[in-house]
């Protein structure tokens, strides 16, 4: 088995950690229309909406994973990931293989900004998303 590994990255301007969750499921979506990457991956968490892209340029692609330009060709258009551990700017997560496994798990997930987050204190006066 050929795992494959990404880095989640740009989530501060988005929700910062609070929506990722060790063993969470995002649903990865390639972009070829973006103006600023034609091989820009966007990550959506369901509930929440955009929570960050795939990284893609050597300043932000963690070492042992693949770049967005590297993972773009062995996946489809759109694929699932599991969030595997964080760093202060990256969130680490593998490629599911079993796109049907990983969506009844993926809707399975209830809250939609679960407790037990990565997230740091910075969020900590984060008022409650309502949905």
């Amino acid at each position: 088995m050929n795992d494959k590994y990404v880095t989640i990255t740009g989530f501060n301007n988005y929700y910062g950690k609070r929506p990722f969750r060790i063993g969470g499921i995002l649903l990865c979506e390639k972009q070829p229309e973006n103006s600023f990457d034609s091989e820009a991956i966007a990550c959506v968490k369901p509930y929440v909406g955009l929570v960050g892209y795939v990284a893609n340029s050597p300043e932000t692609v963690a070492d042992g994973t693949m770049s967005a330009g590297r993972v773009y060709d062995k996946v489809d258009r759109k694929f699932y990931v599991r969030v595997l551990f964080a760093t202060k700017s990256k969130v680490i997560c593998c490629v599911i293989d079993d796109p049907a496994e990983a969506e009844a798990e993926l809707f399975k997930q209830e809250e939609p900004l679960p407790e037990e987050t990565l997230e740091d204190e910075t969020y900590s006066n984060f008022t409650e998303l309502k949905f």
